[in-house]
């Protein structure tokens, strides 16, 4: 039997951690900063009345996970734009032409480090985006539709499939999505980019 190489290394796939946007700390999150410092000072108080005194310290210090998310949920809700300016920005996503908007995206993407690929016109796709040895195709050229179905998340999915890419977008402005088409979005790795999320995102770019 061979012995096995000496310089020979067996490859080891990184574990990705990722929240549940149900759970506790996701929805602390995306909730008002202040309920987050709220709770740990009344989990804090809590341990002061029924710990014994050796056993206080570390009650308090478990109540660190609710602080360090209220200064998360601060840092980002001091960091997103006003409501006047996503306001504005919803504005001007109506009256953009193709190319303002797509010159916009591909800023925004850039800026996140991400190889950006524009496609030909009439796809299912209108970006390749490459990071850190990943590939999205996003799809955006229906932003200004008042109401989106199935069947371009289908044809999107069907082009991430014949590029080989693990994830798809698809950016749309004020309109609505179906309901069967965003739980084929869920399904189908696909994220849907949506209304105030879609200002924000552009907001964000131009504010970096």
């Amino acid at each position: 039997m061979q012995a096995p190489h000496p310089h020979r290394t067996t490859p080891r796939n990184p574990v990705k951690f990722k929240m549940s946007p149900n759970s506790l700390f996701a929805v602390l999150l995306r909730s008002p900063w202040w309920i987050s410092f709220a709770l740990t000072g009344l989990f804090s108080l809590a341990a002061a009345a029924v710990l014994p005194r050796e056993y206080l310290l570390a009650g308090v210090l478990g109540t660190f996970p609710f602080f360090a998310v209220g200064c998360v949920a601060a840092w980002r809700q001091w960091r997103a734009p006003s409501a006047t300016r996503v306001a504005a920005m919803h504005a001007q996503l109506q009256v953009w032409p193709w190319r303002d908007f797509a010159d916009a995206l591909e800023a925004v993407w850039r800026a996140s480090d991400h190889g950006v690929e524009r496609l030909a016109g009439g796809g299912a796709a209108d970006f390749v985006l490459t990071k850190d040895g990943q590939t999205q195709l996003a799809s955006a050229r229906r932003w200004k539709a008042a109401t989106h179905g199935v069947e371009p998340l289908r044809e999107l999915h069907a082009a991430m499939q014949a590029r080989g890419a693990g994830a798809g977008l698809y950016l749309l402005g004020q309109g609505s999505l179906s309901d069967n088409a965003r739980l084929f979005a869920r399904d189908h790795g696909i994220t849907v980019v949506q209304g105030d999320a879609l200002a924000g995102l552009l907001l964000g770019a131009l504010r970096g």
